[in-house]
């Protein structure tokens, strides 16, 4: 029989060292899902605006982190990255090789807080604004149809 040491040292040599949770490390940007105090999409960083939910999350956590998906283009994030930095918050881009999350962004801390609701809502602003859009058409080819039509 061999040494239980020496077996877990050629173990985390072939094979890596062992991961809590590791499906949910990916979502979360290799954080988990109780440490995270605040969330936002892909499709939400992505948006012009910077979420002021998340200005007031990195004022109010001081001792978190700030986490970006490094999947998505620097100009996405460079606008959250600012505010980190005038905040005086950490921040790391997470890239994954194995896949990609849908979370873009997050706050998390290095311990759990179990928060109930992390993902920052849409607006319901920006939800009518695009509602509004939906009926309006202006198209190239719309604009055709309203000259046959007339």
């Amino acid at each position: 029989m061999s040494d239980p040491n020496l077996d877990d040292y050629l173990q985390k040599g072939m094979y890596g060292a062992k991961e809590t949770k590791p499906e949910e490390r990916r979502k979360f940007l290799g954080s988990l899902r109780e440490r995270v105090v605040i969330a936002l999409t892909q499709a939400q960083v992505i948006e012009k605006k910077v979420y002021t939910e998340i200005e007031e999350a990195i004022k109010s956590n001081s001792g978190a982190k700030l986490y970006l998906n490094g999947h998505l283009d620097y100009s996405y994030l460079s606008k959250y990255m600012k505010v980190a930095n005038q905040l005086k918050m950490e921040y790391t881009i997470v890239t994954n090789k194995d896949g990609d999350s849908e979370i873009g962004l997050l706050i998390a801390y290095d311990h759990a807080i179990d928060k109930d609701e992390i993902y920052v809502k849409e607006s319901s602003h920006e939800t009518e604004h695009e509602f509004v859009n939906q009926g309006e058409k202006t198209g190239f080819f719309s604009t055709i149809g309203k000259w046959f039509s007339k």
